[in-house]
């Protein structure tokens, strides 16, 4: 395997994207984009970008906040992440700007891109869906699903028409950061839309699920090894199937 770092622009803020290349011939590959959770572009989001690699894609960790930034505790993620959570054009112009990174990177497939993401990383794959970018694949994990914080509700854009890609959604029934009207809400919004989307709902498991460091009881945000392993197996025959449609 091989890596690199990469700076990327959208518009005037330079970010630091993560790619992984898998072994073997130099030659275009389907590649799949990681937006990672509220810290950052951490070690998980990059470690993930390898384990694609592994399976064959391009990986690209992408750099939502910029400059590489990462928090060093709750509170400073908290702020990182809010701006881009209440002004949703904003954070898709984040995405996108990784997307038109990968599309022009000579060793990956352009008619094959995909894109994964943790917490708020898996709200930012699903803004890239919904914003119409020609991706043939979403996957979140455990996203952020609601459109409101407290008392502020985000601004949101209804779903481009005519999208052609396809969403996959795997979601732990006990997230607490994710109530029932807010799963309602977006099965009914990916409904009305016509897009191809499915959820995954598994039983036991609360929020951060994915990630072997949760371990916070008290917020709902826990590892659970065996809802990971499904997941991941998930996403795996999600962009098998993604990939190998005409």
């Amino acid at each position: 395997m091989r890596t690199e770092t990469k700076n990327y622009f959208c518009g005037a803020t330079k970010h630091q994207g993560y790619y992984a290349y898998p072994d073997g011939p130099n030659e275009p590959r389907p590649v799949v984009i990681v937006a990672h959770a509220w810290f950052g572009q951490d070690n998980f989001a990059r470690q993930k970008a390898e384990e694609l690699a592994k399976l064959g894609y391009v990986g690209f960790a992408a750099d939502i906040y910029g400059e590489g930034i990462q928090a060093k505790n709750p509170e400073d993620a908290q702020k990182m992440m809010l701006p881009l959570f209440f002004d949703r054009q904003l954070l898709q112009e984040r995405m996108i700007a990784a997307f038109k990174e990968v599309d022009q990177n000579p060793l990956v497939d352009s008619k094959k891109v995909g894109v994964i993401g943790f917490c708020f990383g898996g709200l930012a794959a699903i803004e890239l869906f919904r914003s119409g970018t020609p991706i043939q694949g979403a996957c979140s994990f455990h996203a952020i699903l609601g459109n409101s914080m407290g008392d502020h509700e985000a601004k949101t854009f209804p779903i481009a028409k005519n999208i052609k890609g396809s969403l996959l959604i795997l979601h732990g029934y006990e997230d607490p950061s994710v109530s029932d009207e807010d799963v309602i809400r977006i099965q009914k919004d990916l409904s009305n839309a016509t897009v191809d989307w499915q959820m995954n709902t598994y039983g036991q498991t609360v929020h951060a699920f994915m990630n072997p460091e949760a371990n916070d009881h008290e917020n709902g945000r826990v590892y659970n090894a065996e809802t990971s392993r499904k997941a991941w197996r998930s996403m795996q025959n999600f962009f098998q199937d993604t990939f190998t449609k005409d």
